[in-house]
């Protein structure tokens, strides 16, 4: 094996473990029936003559396996954080009690649940993809080896079994991962 091969393994590694993270972070915004705080990462707040994250301008805690709760920071903000919650499209339905606003999860129907599952096969789809992406990168690089004469058609080949290994590690984790996800959209 070329001495690159390990910092190209590295790297490949390093991209495959972003591909991953991505997903978790997509799989997180995808509402189960529990409250989790990850549901209102997405919205935006028009705030100080910018939009700006929710969690800058307010708390977001579960008040309950339904519910969960926004402290607003600043009061006049409450009605711009209460109406940014009910306009991204997260079909929640906020309720303002001062600077604290309450968010009930309605309960999903089964319909719902069916979206969200084919929501989260197409998350671990594009991940898959990222991942095979990866992998071609790093099956050019091995290949460009033979042209440089930096390595042998056998190390190349060994390079490729060792890339494809991989890869398979990864795709795994993603169906594994999908698996879970569809567990935790399809429990009542």
């Amino acid at each position: 094996m070329p001495a690159d091969f390990a910092a190209l393994k590295q790297d490949l590694t390093r991209r495959m473990d972003g591909a991953i993270e991505t997903l978790k972070k997509e799989f997180q915004g995808l509402r189960t029936g529990r409250a989790s705080p990850a549901l209102l990462e997405p919205v935006r707040v028009e705030a100080y003559g910018s939009v700006t994250p929710l969690n800058q301008v307010a708390n977001v805690s579960i008040a309950g396996p339904g519910l969960l709760s926004v402290q607003v920071w600043d009061k006049g903000l409450t009605k711009a954080v209460e109406s940014a919650i009910r306009e991204a499209n997260l079909g929640l339905n906020p309720q303002a009690e001062g600077q604290v606003i309450r968010v009930p999860l309605p309960p999903l129907t089964a319909e719902r649940r069916n979206e969200l599952v084919k929501a989260a096969a197409r998350y671990a789809e594009s991940t898959r993809v990222a991942i095979r992406g990866v992998r071609r990168d790093g099956m050019e690089q091995a290949k460009g080896w033979i042209k440089k004469h930096e390595a042998s058609e056998d190390e190349v080949k060994q390079a490729e079994t060792e890339i494809q290994k991989l890869t398979d590690q990864y795709v795994k984790q993603v169906d594994a991962s999908l698996v879970d996800k569809e567990k935790d959209i399809r429990t009542v």
